[in-house]
């Protein structure tokens, strides 16, 4: 009892706050969409919320669990994701071209999202205990062949986004772990190889028009330019403070495809305007700038990567989601952080506070 005590005094209650913030905004528009849509039932919103329940369940576990324990266990997790990523090819279901989820109780979990972290948890182990040799290309190489397997059985389901996410996130933790620029320049030559590749031998007709539509989304606005088109015309259409929750035109109309998920930033736009989005840019602040602050207090190598990993995944996501439905970006399917409707990546993205706010709860301790 004295130790749950000394963790609640150490909890970030402040970081736990703006995400419990972000999940809020996310609830409000599912239920909006599920009214507009004559979704009377509101099973989506239901199903969200008890997602956004085992979530919180899973952050507190985590948040009271030794991450040292993650260490020891780093090994067996990578070999679980890749039987997990390997399985789910073969009895997976499709969903929109994609066959990525397990049929749980009727409920689909997509492994890939928890593969993320498990990738994070990996590679902060092999960094933080290899910090002399860090900088060889040997490391480097060893690295890379950790996330192969695990991007390899990603891409090929097909899921673009997260086998994207998954190399970025490779990206951020070479980065921390201090790897020169002529690494990053020769990857940068790689890539550019890798992906002329990919254009010419890998690529479905689909994921190409995806590329297409996005360099020119007008050219086709009735079809395969239909989303990105809509997204931006509800992003616009918001002004400062939004036509109101249950009135945006865009999304409770079904002009816009995917409302609850892919574009849910673009329905918070229409509906919640300037202030809204405003509100939620500064959640996410507030989540990385706690994070980032508490790094300096943690005197664990392994703690400092995987928080490092940890907002780094979160800002892609957000970024990469956001880029989408404003027109920077190709749609990819990446979910918006805490927001979007979908139950894998809600509670994902709690464990992934869980095990931060340990780190951060641990550091205080120690001190």
């Amino acid at each position: 009892m004295n130790k749950l005590i000394i963790y609640l005094k150490n909890f970030d209650w402040v970081l736990l706050g703006a995400v419990l913030l972000l999940v809020c905004f996310g609830l409000v528009e599912i239920y909006s969409i599920a009214l507009g849509r004559g979704a009377t039932d509101l099973f989506n919103f239901k199903k969200q919320l008890f997602f956004v329940g085992l979530g919180l369940i899973f952050l507190f576990i985590f948040a009271f669990l030794d991450f040292n324990y993650l260490k020891i266990s780093s090994k067996y997790l990578y070999i679980l994701a890749v039987i997990f990523l390997a399985a789910v090819l073969i009895l997976g279901k499709t969903i929109n071209g994609t066959k990525g989820w397990f049929n749980v109780l009727g409920l689909g979990l997509q492994p890939v999202e928890f593969v993320k972290i498990i990738l994070i948890i990996l590679l902060s182990y092999f960094f933080s205990s290899r910090a002399i040799k860090i900088r060889s290309v040997k490391q480097l190489v060893y690295s890379a062949l950790l996330l192969l397997p695990l991007f390899f059985l990603t891409f090929i389901q097909p899921d673009f986004g997260s086998a994207v996410i998954l190399f970025l996130i490779w990206l951020i933790m070479l980065a921390v772990a201090g790897f020169s620029k002529k690494f990053f320049l020769i990857l940068l030559m790689i890539i550019i190889v890798g992906a002329a590749s990919l254009w010419l031998f890998s690529f479905k007709d689909y994921q190409k028009q995806r590329i297409l539509t996005f360099i020119n989304p007008h050219a086709d606005i009735l079809d395969r330019g239909y989303n990105a088109s809509q997204a931006i015309i509800a992003v616009g259409s918001g002004g400062l403070i939004g036509r109101g929750v249950g009135f945006g035109s865009q999304s409770q109309l079904k002009f816009l495809p995917e409302a609850q998920t892919d574009f849910i930033f673009a329905v918070v736009c229409e509906e919640l305007g300037f202030l809204g989005v405003s509100l939620i840019f500064l959640f996410f602040g507030i989540i990385f700038y706690r994070c980032l602050a508490a790094t300096r207090k943690i005197n664990n190598d392994f703690g400092i990567f995987i928080i490092l990993g940890g907002v780094g995944l979160i800002f892609l996501e957000m970024f990469i989601n956001i880029s989408m439905n404003i027109g920077i970006l190709p749609i990819v399917g990446i979910a918006l952080p805490f927001i979007s409707y979908g139950g894998s990546s809600i509670v994902s993205s709690l464990i992934m506070i869980g095990i931060m706010e340990n780190i951060i709860i641990k550091s205080k301790i120690n001190y």
